[in-house]
């Protein structure tokens, strides 16, 4: 345990921290997405399994370092390029992501009632949802989970990262559930930033690597400007109830 008196680790371990929660994000938005699917009652047992599952996924792949790194390794060719485990690993997460967040934005713009006739959501549903969430959960830990190796040799500070990381998350997810939930705007723009993340997990499966930084700053700014639509649609509305509430008055 001489690493909790190393600064070195320490920085390590905050800077690791940080990075786990910022790569966290989409997959906070995905769960919550999916979540909302879920009656209401469901809906925070549902979001905490997903989240634990997400923790103990990237834990499980810590503990199986070497077999993480294995995946790096090249399986087959394809017209003289190596496709690795993690390259299958990403390209069909990434679709399961666009398919998911394509699918999504459907049941958005057109509404349940025109839906046909759909199963239980207290029964299969909720089955449905975290079985989603769980494949999901891998392809979102297997970059965390090398991200970390890359920064870090300690694996109990890793492991340490992750809970504190997940712990965040687990606070956050409700409070971002019910905002995306109360602004329909916002679970659209959500779900084509979880479209964007789709294509680049493709494109790291085929090595055209794309800085993430790039893709969070491009949602921060779209988020920024939503955030004052929404301030001037929240004014345009109280400004059109005055007028009535006076001459009531």
């Amino acid at each position: 345990m001489e690493w909790l008196s190393s600064p070195d680790i320490w920085v390590a371990f905050l800077t690791l921290t940080a990075l786990e929660i910022v790569l966290g994000i989409d997959n906070i938005i995905f769960i919550s997405i999916l979540v909302s699917r879920l009656p209401q009652e469901q809906q925070p047992r549902a979001r905490f399994i997903g989240l634990a599952l997400a923790m103990g996924t990237r834990i499980l792949l810590l503990l199986s370092i070497a077999w993480v790194m294995r995946l790096t390794a090249d399986l087959f060719e394809v017209m003289d390029e190596g496709v690795s485990g993690r390259d299958l690993i990403l390209f069909f997460g990434g679709l399961f992501l666009l398919f998911k967040s394509t699918t999504e934005i459907w049941h958005s713009m057109e509404g349940p009632d025109n839906e046909g006739p759909a199963a239980n959501p207290k029964a299969a549903g909720f089955l449905s949802i975290v079985l989603q969430i769980a494949v999901i959960d891998i392809v979102f830990s297997l970059d965390s989970v090398i991200t970390a190796v890359g920064l870090v040799d300690e694996v109990s500070v890793m492991v340490a990262a992750i809970v504190i990381a997940v712990g965040v998350m687990m606070l956050a997810a409700g409070t971002i559930s019910r905002f995306i939930d109360k602004h329909p705007s916002l679970k659209v723009l959500a779900l084509s930033f979880l479209m964007v993340v789709g294509t680049l997990l493709i494109a790291e499966a085929f090595d055209v690597h794309v800085p993430k930084g790039y893709v969070y700053f491009a949602m921060a700014f779209s988020l920024a400007v939503e955030a004052i639509n929404i301030r001037v649609r929240t004014a345009a509305r109280r400004n059109s109830d005055a007028p009535a509430d006076q001459t009531h008055n």
